[in-house]
C-alpha cells in the first residue's frame, strides 16, 4: 500500500495534469468503487474542473470547482494512470503499471474513469476492489477527516506535546500504535520501521514506556525520515510507482526494511524480521532498545 510520501508524490503530479480542465463524461464499471448513487456521482463532477488537489495522510482530496470534494482513496491495489496525446501517468499498485499504460484502456481492472474536454482521461484500476471514490460535502469531510485522521507529520499540529499526548498511558507496542490512522496520519510500515530505527527505539516497546527524551527523538525522527521520502518520491517496492510511472528511490536510504539478515549500519547488529501488529516488522537487535 502506498503510504504519506508515495500518496503526496502521486498528489503533485496529478496536480501538474488535470486542474481545471472540465470533466466531459464520467464512467462507473464498478458500483462497488463509486460510494454514491451512479446519477449523483455523475451529476456531481459533469462539466466541473477540479481546482485542487489535497491530501491528508493517504486519502486524496480533489476540490469541484462550484461543488462538493471527490475523495479517492487506493488503498492496496488502486491506481490513478492519466493519459492525454502528449504523456501517461501512472501512481499506486505498480504490479502491471508498465504492461498497462502501453495497452487499451479502460481494462478488466478498470472501475472509474473520466475523460476531461482537452481529450485527457484519469482511470482508476483496482484489483481487489479496496479503493474508492466518494463525493462528499463540505461537512461530511470535516466529519471524516476528524474521525479517522490524526496530527500529520511535518504539520504544526504535530508535535512533541501531541505525539507525548498519543503514547501516554498507552500499553500497546509503539509500532502498532504508530501505524493507527487515527492517533497519526500517513505512517505505514516501511517508514515507522525506519523512523524507530533512526530513534534507537525497539518496535515491541509500549508506548508508555517512552521517556520525554525518546519521543522527542522518534519525533524528530518521524519527520526527518518523511521529509526525505518525500523529497526522493517514495520509495521502490513492489506495489507503489509514482504518477509518471516510475519507482521511487528512497530505497537507497533503507536501513532496516527489506534488510532482514544483514549488519546494522549504525552499530553492526543484525537486522531482524518478525511479525509486530500483524505486519512484517524489521530492527536492529542491538542498538534499538
Amino acid at each position: 500500500m502506498p503510504e504519506l510520501p508515495e500518496v503526496e508524490t502521486i498528489r503533485r503530479d496529478l496536480a501538474e495534469h488535470i486542474l481545471n480542465q472540465s470533466v466531459a463524461s464520467i464512467h462507473i464499471l464498478s458500483a462497488k468503487t463509486a460510494h454514491n448513487p451512479a446519477a449523483f456521482f455523475k451529476k456531481s463532477l459533469q462539466g466541473r474542473e477540479f481546482q485542487s488537489v489535497s491530501r491528508r495522510g493517504k486519502l486524496l482530496i480533489f476540490d469541484i470547482r462550484d461543488g462538493d470534494f471527490l475523495l479517492v482513496h487506493l488503498k492496496m491495489t488502486g491506481q490513478l494512470i492519466y493519459i492525454d496525446k502528449k504523456r501517461r501517468v501512472a501512481g499506486g499498485h505498480s504490479s502491471g503499471v508498465d504492461r498497462i499504460v502501453d495497452k487499451k484502456l479502460p481494462g478488466r481492472h478498470t472501475r472509474v474513469w473520466l475523460e476531461f474536454k482537452n481529450g485527457g482521461r484519469l482511470f482508476f484500476n483496482d484489483l481487489r476492489k479496496f479503493g474508492y471514490w466518494k463525493i462528499v460535502g463540505q461537512a461530511e469531510l470535516d466529519k471524516i477527516l476528524r474521525d479517522n485522521y490524526g496530527p500529520e507529520p511535518l504539520t504544526g499540529l504535530f508535535t512533541v506535546s501531541s505525539l507525548s499526548a498519543v503514547a501516554k498511558g498507552k500499553k500497546v507496542k509503539i509500532k502498532a500504535l504508530l501505524l493507527d490512522q487515527k492517533r497519526i496520519a500517513g505512517l505505514g510500515n516501511i517508514y515507522v520501521d525506519e523512523a524507530l530505527w533512526l530513534a534507537g527505539i525497539k518496535p515491541t516497546r509500549l508506548a508508555q514506556s517512552l521517556s520525554s527524551a525518546e519521543i522527542k527523538k522518534l519525533w524528530q525522527a518521524i519527520n526527518k525520515v518523511i521529509a526525505k521520502a518525500i523529497k526522493y518520491r517514495g520509495t521502490t517496492f513492489s506495489d507503489y510507482v509514482d504518477s509518471r510511472g516510475q519507482k521511487g528511490n528512497f530505497s537507497n536510504f533503507l536501513q532496516v526494511y527489506g534488510r532482514a539478515g544483514e549488519k546494522c549500519a549504525r552499530c553492526g547488529g543484525t537486522i531482524k524480521k518478525e511479525k509486530i501488529a500483524g505486519r512484517g516488522t524489521h530492527y536492529c537487535t542491538n542498538c534499538q532498545k
